[in-house]
């Protein structure tokens, strides 16, 4: 492809993507598609000889982009992902094209000084001071398996990553916790086993004395405490645990102190609730997500540190053929060394574009408008005979349930919810997601979208009545 091809063909794709923001809205949020028919489209044989581009991008049209999930639809409110903006879209092209690797300095010299930028801005939203830092990661699933890491080498006296983690662990978090967790204290060698799922009160908030009974009860079993995972904002609900309680256990028992904020990190640019995350600059360490309520597109997470050094004493290690000579004054960041991707997108630059343009306080203003959308959907539930909902949301995640009419058994009510959220999923009109919570099925409804309007949660209720009043007849 030379350059008039390449000049040709790229403005053919932004003129495309500019009608499909333009038109997003208009496209049903889910395709009406079974699994093995969208397998079949793209069920070739490697190719051995190559095409136009221009073939190439009719076959997206045919098999690709009408079989997309589209995010940025205002009726897409399921898993936490965002409508992308538009600025960010422009910078992981600009990424793709520069193609720098910042695993080391040497492969994107202003691509590392524009990453340690970003990191420096989300570390003074989250109340750190001098000496904090951190790296962007592929989402909170890492940037939380970092944190454990970085909990379980300190709470062995920074032995652990050299000898093996030796005495049993115990990791404590809410019940309410991402599944991240559970993956990473596996990856990180302590087991599932040594994860501790302490309850939470009427509020999804950990249970501080529940917390203490664990911690003691490990004591006296010859058990470690190494670390506390707090919620800075849960899946389900926006829980957000108490972190100044929190703080004084690790520091009284040794522990680190790791806050997910991988969803409620966004609540740290809110005008209307700016202390809703109080203590979290308590942390030792947070992950935040950026591809979630910053609005910047997949893929873009961090894992942010109160003391930086701590990434160098847990991960610090440097090979001759990745030693750069030319370092004389050691100003050269190289994040091989500083954590533990080597190889690593040019995530920054999509963050740093979506600050640039738009500007914390714009990103806050449609923050705000999401939980005020969540709020309207859990007043509707209220008000109405036929719904309760979980609790008033302290952030943009609700979770409402269907009363039924007459008396369903457990198995009935369940079959009930995914059902009807089947027929939402087909009807084009909106995406959500069903959970659990204190035994009984919901429907969850997260929207992390600067599109959706509350207009949008009063439909989506009317049409949850629809659809719950069908379902439970056909019962």
């Amino acid at each position: 492809m030379d350059t008039e091809e390449f000049r040709r063909v790229g403005r053919r794709v932004v003129d495309e993507l500019a009608d499909y923001f333009a038109t997003v809205e208009d496209r049903p949020v889910f395709p009406d598609v079974e699994p093995g028919e969208v397998a079949r489209l793209f069920r070739d044989p490697v190719p051995r000889a190559g095409m136009p581009a221009d073939g190439v991008l009719a076959e997206l049209e045919e098999k690709l982009y009408p079989y997309c999930t589209h995010t940025g639809n205002g009726g897409y409110m399921g898993l936490i992902t965002a409508s992308p903006l538009p600025i960010g879209v422009i910078g992981d092209l600009i990424a793709s094209a520069l193609n720098q690797n910042l695993g080391a300095y040497s492969i994107g010299p202003s691509a590392v000084a524009m990453e340690r930028e970003t990191v420096r801005w989300l570390c003074e939203l989250a109340g750190y001071g001098p000496g904090s830092g951190g790296n962007l990661t592929s989402g909170g699933m890492i940037a939380n398996l970092i944190g454990l890491k970085l909990g379980r080498d300190f709470a062995s006296g920074q032995t652990a990553q050299v000898e093996g983690c030796g005495l049993e662990n115990a990791v404590y978090v809410s019940e309410e916790r991402h599944v991240s967790v559970d993956k990473a204290v596996d990856a990180v060698g302590l087991g599932r086993e040594s994860l501790r799922a302490i309850p939470t009160d009427a509020s999804f908030r950990v249970r501080i004395d529940r917390l203490e009974e664990a911690i003691a009860a490990d004591r006296s079993a010859g058990v470690r405490p190494a670390c506390i995972v707090a919620l800075a904002g849960s899946t389900n609900t926006g829980a957000v645990d108490d972190m100044r309680a929190l703080r004084a256990i690790a520091d009284r028992e040794g522990m680190w102190l790791h806050a997910d904020a991988a969803y409620g990190g966004g609540m740290l640019l809110s005008h209307k609730w700016p202390g809703l995350l109080d203590g979290l600059e308590l942390a030792d360490s947070i992950t935040i997500d950026p591809h979630k309520w910053f609005y910047a597109p997949v893929d873009a997470g961090a894992i942010l540190v109160r003391d930086e050094a701590q990434l160098t004493r847990s991960f610090g290690l440097q090979p001759a053929y990745l030693t750069d000579g030319f370092d004389a004054e050691d100003e050269r960041y190289q994040y091989f060394v500083h954590g533990l991707e080597q190889s690593r997108r040019f995530r920054g630059l999509k963050v740093w574009m979506s600050f640039k343009r738009y500007g914390a306080d714009e990103i806050g203003r449609w923050v705000d408008a999401n939980v005020e959308q969540a709020r309207r959907l859990h007043e509707l539930a209220v008000a109405s005979p036929r719904f309760e909902s979980a609790v008033e949301p302290p952030m943009s995640a609700a979770c409402v349930h269907y009363l039924p009419t007459r008396e369903l058994s457990a198995e009935q009510t369940a079959a009930l919810h995914h059902t009807v959220a089947e027929r939402v999923e087909k009807s084009g009109e909106f995406w959500i997601g069903t959970t659990k919570l204190r035994g009984l099925d919901w429907f969850r409804a997260c929207p992390v979208n600067f599109r959706t309007t509350l207009e949008h949660m009063e439909r989506l209720l009317a049409l949850l009545l629809e659809e719950c009043s069908s379902v439970e007849a056909e019962l």
